[in-house]
């Protein structure tokens, strides 16, 4: 387990129940290799403290939170940020910032209130690999 340093960490708030959102922190994870992305699930006492700080709930979350020493991001301003971190190729993700703020994020929340019903759920938060095990905050 990693420590978190606001000031220099990144750090990706994520749903820990949800199937769609482990596959993207596994994805981000591998296009990651200096481990510069931390990671949290919102259920853990730093997520949902975290999560509370920044406005949103934790009973319900809806949207991922990316903290960063640049700010936090939610929802399709954080999936951009996350590319413009990982670099390379990824930071032509950063197009999309030409089109307005509502219409990604209605397109993220639509994704985001079916994400269940399409990719499933878990019980209790998934078990991390130990790849991801080393970058993981609880």
């Amino acid at each position: 387990m990693s420590h978190y340093d606001p000031s220099r960490d990144h750090l990706l708030l994520f749903d820990g129940i949800c199937h769609l959102c482990d596959a993207s922190v596994r994805f981000i994870v591998k296009r990651d290799p200096a481990g510069k992305i931390k990671f949290a699930p919102i259920q853990s006492p730093l997520g949902s403290q975290l999560y509370k700080q920044h406005g949103l709930d934790p009973a319900a979350p809806n949207a991922m939170l990316f903290i960063t020493p640049r700010g936090a991001f939610k929802a399709s301003d954080a999936a951009l940020e996350i590319a413009r971190t990982l670099g390379g190729q990824w930071k032509l993700a950063l197009i999309f910032k030409l089109l307005p703020r509502a219409f990604r994020d209605a397109a993220y929340y639509f994704i985001a209130r079916n994400r269940y019903r399409w990719f499933g759920k878990d019980e209790s938060c998934m078990m991390p690999t130990p790849d991801l095990k080393a970058r993981m905050l609880e």
